[in-house]
């Protein structure tokens, strides 16, 4: 079966576009996670909220849980320990106190511009894989699916959420 037939006609877990998009993340998010963890003392999650904050100085914390796509809870855990190894410091508002607005320390920031052309490095080798051409239109389609599940998420409100603290719903709820 061709892949353009096995991505529109899935067979199987493997065939499905998310688990193989997934399983991509999962390999090559490993060579992320070893320099992150191995090499600089802080987790991947710890790094997307640093990367999103070098170029977003001041985001409110509601703001950058929003742009990490993380929920608030695991937003806060992020940042609170990056506070405490002096990477990011939290201003209230004056206005909210619950509200702070967030940004690199210096160290932060030094330890940013370290990490990141490693991590640019590791994405270009990556793509390496294919033609340039191929990386342009693989630019282009990851911007219309990722439109496309916007859209769907929007759409989809009359799908029960998950309680992840409950272990999610069991099959008969979702009925």
């Amino acid at each position: 079966m061709s892949a353009d037939a096995r991505l529109m006609r899935p067979q199987s877990l493997d065939d499905l576009l998310l688990y193989r998009t997934s399983r991509l993340l999962g390999v090559a998010g490993s060579l992320v996670i070893r320099l992150c963890e191995g090499r600089f003392g802080i987790t991947r999650r710890e790094w997307r909220v640093m990367a999103l904050l070098a170029r977003n100085e001041g985001l409110l914390s509601s703001q950058l849980a929003e742009r990490a796509q993380l929920d608030r809870a695991r937003t806060s855990k992020a940042v609170s320990s990056l506070v405490a190894k002096q990477l990011v410091s939290r201003e209230p508002r004056p206005s909210d106190r619950r509200e702070a607005r967030l940004a690199l320390t210096p160290a932060g920031r030094e330890l940013y511009e370290t990490m990141f052309p490693v991590v640019v490095d590791i994405n270009r080798e990556l793509l390496e894989a294919v033609s340039a051409d191929e990386v342009a239109q693989l630019d282009r389609i990851l911007d219309a699916l990722h439109q496309r599940a916007e859209a769907m998420v929007a759409q989809s409100t009359a799908w029960p959420r998950a309680d992840r603290r409950r272990g999610g719903r069991s099959p008969r709820e979702m009925e």
